[in-house]
């Protein structure tokens, strides 16, 4: 737990609401005070949803503090069970209610008596994990309750399905487009001849999750929601599950590969390759334009990645394998997945980043002059400031990344997307200039070398009116290099001469 203006990832509770709104028929109780009640709205704003989000706060407020909850939570655990008629209730605390110490246990099981539905209390270390672990433990607290009391009822049906079928764990609200990435592996399924058996927490309902062992097998295709899911059903089921992340061509076809290993183990025996052929021969965009004139305009182009472990581990192999994109370093803000995230960027990038602080990412940014920044929303802002093209590939975002129209980033058509989303990232040939000749965005000011650090340097008139005439794809550049030579000298107002003997001193 820490005091922050902004995170990349958020509180625990967080987490779990995400996954508590994504069932169906789910309702979330979130023991809370007002200031922790955001979630409704940054729901209903991002997820363009018709319904109302299925949550809750009971309110902390003085009386709370000064003599306990009392009755108040369980009040409103039984109040929603009349009103809504949910499947479950789930209680989740937040930091700073934890503070007060109350057992919230009991409150769940004084419910439980007078309720119709389920009650379960987030078991969640709210001061050590962030809303990603919390989002993934929550999902496998709900699957292991509902698979351990349809076992108890007798209600387990573990024969497997007919032909080849598979649960897909992951898909939630608030994930960076999820949605359009659930309905691309569902096509993806569909021409590999396999049936969807269950896709899980988003639409789905809890009363289904005792049909998950029928499944041949498990998709876990992001690493920070539905890791733990997976591991319950294969130590407890014996299901195995595959966690490569469909991105980009090779690490697609990859993941087809794993699927068919898995069959063919499983006495059914598939041959995928000349999908795989057909697809990156003939139908794929993507893998056409690897090999086209355009993406030869990319080679050695340089770029830095941030985002979450999936996304900025997959954007980093696909920018170095599939398009000869230079990757100076490549950073995660989920800390906690270190050892994961470096061995798999061993040899793609020059530097690992593992940080939770976008004020040192930022100044990164500033001090390795990328041609494209491929980041979150924090890293468009820096992008913004300092007149680098940056393409958005992870949460957290902005509501234009929660797109009306179809823009997957798994399987074939992602791999378009992506390849789409690179070449207009980056400034190519002339492109800025002509735009400044005939009017354009570059005329902004680029800040200094470091974005936490306030600038005393002055700049002459004669010397901005100079600056003006350069050409936009290397204004920054030189503007940069001329502040950095200016502090080097202790001087304070950059003249025309400053300018001069910059450039000399960066020639020599």
């Amino acid at each position: 737990m820490k005091l922050a203006y902004w995170m990349y990832a958020g509180p625990a509770h967080i987490g779990t609401l995400r996954i508590a709104s994504s069932f169906k028929n789910v309702h979330a109780i979130m023991h809370a005070p007002l200031g922790d009640d955001y979630f409704n709205v940054m729901s209903s704003m991002l997820e363009r949803k018709r319904d109302f989000t299925p949550v809750t706060t009971s309110v902390v407020d003085r009386h709370v503090l000064a003599q306990g909850s009392k009755e108040k939570v369980v009040t409103n655990i039984t109040r929603k069970d009349k009103e809504e008629n949910p499947d479950l209730v789930i209680l989740t605390p937040t930091c700073t209610s934890s503070i007060l110490q109350e057992d919230l246990q009991n409150f769940c099981y004084r419910a439980s008596l007078e309720s119709k539905s389920d009650v379960l209390l987030a078991d969640v270390n709210h001061y050590r994990v962030n809303e990603m672990q919390a989002a993934d433990r929550t999902l496998e607290q709900i699957v292991a309750f509902y698979l351990k009391k349809a076992e108890k009822n007798n209600q387990i049906n573990s024969e497997k399905t007919k032909n080849p079928s598979v649960n897909i764990i992951g898909a939630y609200n608030l994930a960076f487009h999820n949605q359009h990435d659930i309905a691309e592996l569902k096509r993806l399924f569909m021409d590999l001849d396999i049936e969807i058996n269950e896709i899980i927490p988003e639409g789905n309902s809890v009363q289904n999750l005792k049909n998950l062992p029928k499944a041949w097998f498990n998709v876990v295709p992001y690493r920070e929601v539905g890791n733990l899911t997976g591991e319950y059903l294969k130590n407890n089921y014996d299901m195995p599950y595959i966690d490569v992340t469909p991105m980009g061509i090779v690490e697609t076809a990859k993941f087809i590969r794993k699927i068919q290993q898995i069959l063919n183990s499983l006495n059914c025996k598939r041959s995928y390759e000349q999908f795989i052929n057909n697809q990156t021969r003939f139908i794929s965009q993507s893998a056409w334009f690897s090999r086209s004139i355009d993406c030869q305009n990319l080679t050695g182009k340089k770029a830095v990645v941030f985002g979450d472990s999936t996304h900025a581990v997959a954007m980093t192999k696909i920018l170095v394998k599939e398009l000869g994109i230079k990757v100076v370093w490549a950073g995660t803000y989920c800390k906690y997945d270190k050892a994961w995230f470096t061995s798999q960027l061993e040899g793609l990038c020059d530097e690992v980043i593992l940080t939770d602080d976008h004020n040192l990412v930022g100044d990164l940014i500033a001090k390795t002059e990328p041609e494209a920044i491929f980041g979150t929303q924090m890293e468009r802002h820096v992008g913004k400031r300092l007149n680098i093209p940056c393409g958005v590939i992870s949460a957290p975002v902005h509501i234009q990344n929660f797109p009306l129209s179809y823009r997957p980033f798994l399987g074939y058509e992602g791999a378009n997307q992506i390849s789409d989303l690179v070449y207009n990232s980056f400034t190519l040939g002339m492109e800025d200039h002509l735009l400044e000749i005939f009017g354009g965005h570059d005329t902004r000011e680029v800040i200094t070398q470091s974005l936490s650090a306030d600038s005393d340097l002055i700049w002459a008139i004669e010397a901005q009116n100079e600056l003006t005439k350069i050409p936009g794809f290397v204004r920054g550049k030189i503007k940069r290099n001329t502040e950095k030579f200016a502090k080097q000298e202790n001087i304070e107002t950059i003249t025309l001469e400053t300018m001069y003997a910059a450039k000399e001193a960066v020639n020599t």
